[in-house]
């Protein structure tokens, strides 16, 4: 991909600065119900060391990774929108995330994997809900007594 163009305006500049790449509140609020939960999880690791992907949450012994998509960057079929300006460059960048995104979910499953991706406009009851019950579906079993 070539190089960021110059930005269309100063404001459209302080908004993408200040656009933050993790701890979002979609992210802080989904957190924030799974620990009370008693989940733990890491967040923004890679789930396998091997791939040059980070996920948002991870949970290690389930194999769980969690991506919390915002509408904009990955093109949420409700919510994603196309800048005016500089359109043909954005275009590529978005459909590069889309793509990435893809890949990912093959890499992560091809290692074992599960990969729940969310809608930053997704309730996060509801995606905690969704999160929970998978974590808890992967979760290893204890060791049985001999």
């Amino acid at each position: 991909m070539r190089s960021s163009p110059p930005p269309s305006s100063e404001l459209a500049s302080r908004r993408m600065r200040n656009t933050p790449t993790r701890d979002t509140p979609a992210e802080l609020a989904i957190r924030r119900l799974l620990h009370a939960r008693g989940l733990r999880y890491r967040v923004d690791t890679r789930p396998v060391k091997t791939i040059r992907r980070t996920a948002d949450l991870v949970f290690g012994p389930a194999k769980v990774a969690v991506f919390v998509d915002g509408c904009f960057w990955h093109s949420c079929p409700e919510h994603g929108s196309a800048p005016k300006a500089n359109a043909g460059w954005w275009a590529e960048k978005l459909r590069a995330n889309v793509e990435r995104d893809s890949d990912t979910n093959e890499q992560l499953a091809a290692a074992g994997w599960t990969v729940i991706r969310i809608w930053e406009h997704e309730p996060p009851e509801t995606a905690a809900d969704l999160v929970a019950r998978v974590v808890a579906e992967h979760r290893p079993s204890p060791a049985k007594p001999a």
